[in-house]
């Protein structure tokens, strides 16, 4: 068990990294195309699709355009949800389709309601 207090040395480091020695006897390789540990792996950057044909990266935006586009997600989270279920009542004898798709709804499908009361599948609104 470690302690905070400050010690009057400086820890060593040298044992926290490996030389390439070390890595050849535990038969890991050395070779330079290796993929990187998953602590060194890069975090991938948010992409937004304002429109089908534009693609942006979120360094890209102003921090304006940051918030408008959070404030929309969050909006969305909002809409009602539930789960598809066609009814028992021979009221609703036409089968619904997801307009993004096209695949009929089955009982139990996932969707969510927009304020004009379409439905469509969680998935795509969500995303």
């Amino acid at each position: 068990m470690g302690n905070c207090l400050k010690s009057p040395t400086l820890d060593d480091m040298s044992l926290l990294h490996e030389s390439q020695s070390d890595r050849a006897s535990f038969g890991e390789g050395t070779e330079p195309d290796q993929e990187p540990p998953i602590h060194q792996e890069q975090v991938p950057i948010p992409v937004y699709h304002p429109t089908p044909s534009q693609t942006w990266l979120a360094t890209q935006l102003t921090k304006k355009e940051q918030i408008r586009i959070a404030q929309r997600i969050g909006l969305i989270q909002h809409l009602p949800k539930g789960v598809y279920d066609p009814g028992r009542d021979g009221s609703e004898n036409k089968i619904q389709e997801c307009v993004i798709c096209m695949m009929d709804f089955v009982y139990g499908d996932l969707i969510r309601f927009l304020l004009c009361m379409h439905i469509y599948y969680l998935d795509y609104i969500d995303d």
